[in-house]
């Protein structure tokens, strides 16, 4: 009776065992055949396919990947027509394109041909002044009393390099000329002053009591506040149907607190390069410029993003006359290799300079940095020593179309930086494309 036990179980090993090795035989043969599907002619061409294509109407044809003599691709529209392997967009719409193996559908693709937006591109240099919403702290001071005490108020109220004053006893502070007689009358009274505050994203209340200044006799609250903030850039791009436009590429921060700048309102007028500072490893170079915030205003500044600087202008007074509207190109259509920028470097004279787009991102979503370029052009190196401060705003043209502007330079190379796809420019200016 042991003798058949153990051949019984013998048995049981067997049948064990040869259904362990079907099993990793047909997982042999799965797996070959799972690895090989991506290398399949037919399946990489499946894959190729986008799932959405993105035209302006009457732009060039756009090639639509085949899939063999036995499918066919369908548009579900009129607005897009196809001839052979190409998809021309006719007019403004969103439709589908649709790829059948006989009358069976296998995979849809989403089409949205745009309105064929044309901007004109800037490359003016401009000289820039903000006005913040309410007065900004950028520093404290100390005050001498009476009694040789040396005290802050604004600090002893915990106010901080950074806050922006909104209220002061419930009357809105718009300029620096708003404060004083405030300070005067609450010190002179003896009573504190309520102030209303603009932290972050916070609104904050604190007392603030003046302190009479032993020295020259005035009422002082031991705060460095600011109204304004000006500067230089280049114009990006000019819409003519609208007058809006965009500059600089980049968010303009306040030099002591490094913190975006909340604007009430703005100006920009027209600049003069007078010299340039050249750039070198770990010195940033930059454009000096002469301009007066008392000349003609040219435009208005109503927004500060990351983006750049957006308003309006009159584009009969301050388009480039050499420069017609051009298309734009979508993110995903810039390509990198050669490209040119348009930019100041003497006077008002708006050149054309070499560049390459080394590095270049397809964003679906807004975002900065897009891609990386690098000055190519003899002339400017000598001039610049490359990309410098002032320059961010020009805008890069590729292949007769917009794709971008400068934003940063790198510090540790300053022929190279960072440029923003311009696309997400003109979202920020409320111009649809």
């Amino acid at each position: 009776m042991i003798r058949m036990e153990r051949v019984e179980r013998r048995g049981e090993w067997t049948i064990v065992t040869l259904a362990k090795r079907v099993k990793l035989f047909i997982g042999i043969i799965l797996f070959i055949f799972f690895s090989s599907l991506p290398f399949s002619p037919i399946i990489q061409q499946y894959a190729s396919i986008p799932d959405e294509i993105i035209a302006y109407e009457r732009d060039a044809p756009i090639s639509v990947p085949p899939l063999g003599e036995d499918y066919s691709v369908t548009p579900m529209s009129d607005n897009v027509r196809l001839e052979k392997t190409f998809l021309i967009p006719e007019a403004e719409g969103r439709t589908e394109v649709v790829y059948k193996k006989g009358n069976i559908p296998l995979k849809k693709v989403d089409v949205n041909v745009l309105k064929n937006k044309r901007i004109i591109p800037g490359g003016q240099s401009i000289g820039v002044q903000l006005h913040t919403k309410g007065v900004l702290v950028v520093g404290h001071h100390l005050v001498k009393d009476k009694d040789d005490t040396l005290l802050s108020p604004g600090e002893e109220a915990n106010i901080q390099v950074g806050d922006v004053i909104l209220e002061m006893n419930g009357k809105n502070i718009e300029a620096l000329e708003d404060v004083k007689p405030i300070v005067t009358s609450a010190g002179e009274k003896k009573k504190a002053i309520d102030v209303k505050l603009k932290r972050g994203n916070d609104i904050v209340k604190t007392e603030l009591k003046p302190t009479l200044n032993k020295r020259d006799k005035t009422y002082q609250i031991g705060l460095f506040i600011r109204d304004s903030a000006t500067g230089i850039g280049t114009i990006s791009f000019i819409d003519k149907d609208s007058g809006k436009y965009g500059a600089l590429g980049h968010v303009i921060s306040d030099t002591d607190t490094k913190k975006p700048i909340e604007i009430f309102d703005g100006k920009i007028v027209r600049s003069q390069i007078t010299s340039i500072a050249k750039g070198n490893e770990g010195v940033p170079g930059e454009k000096r410029a002469k301009f007066s915030m008392n000349e003609q205003q040219l435009g208005t500044v109503t927004k500060n993003s990351a983006f750049g600087i957006f308003g309006e202008l009159d584009p009969k007074k301050f388009a480039a006359k050499h420069e017609k509207p051009m298309p734009i190109a979508l993110s995903d259509e810039v390509k990198t290799g050669k490209a040119h920028i348009l930019t100041v470097v003497d006077g008002e004279k708006v050149e054309k300079f070499d560049v390459e787009i080394v590095h270049t991102v397809p964003q679906k979503f807004p975002a900065t940095k897009g891609m990386i370029i690098k000055i190519t052009d003899d002339r400017l190196l000598n001039k610049t020593g490359g990309i410098v401060q002032g320059m961010s705003g020009s805008p890069i043209i590729q292949d007769g179309k917009l794709v971008g502007a400068v934003t940063h330079v790198f510090v540790n190379d300053p022929t190279s930086g960072y440029g923003v796809h311009i696309e997400w420019m003109l979202q920020e200016a409320g111009i649809h494309t």
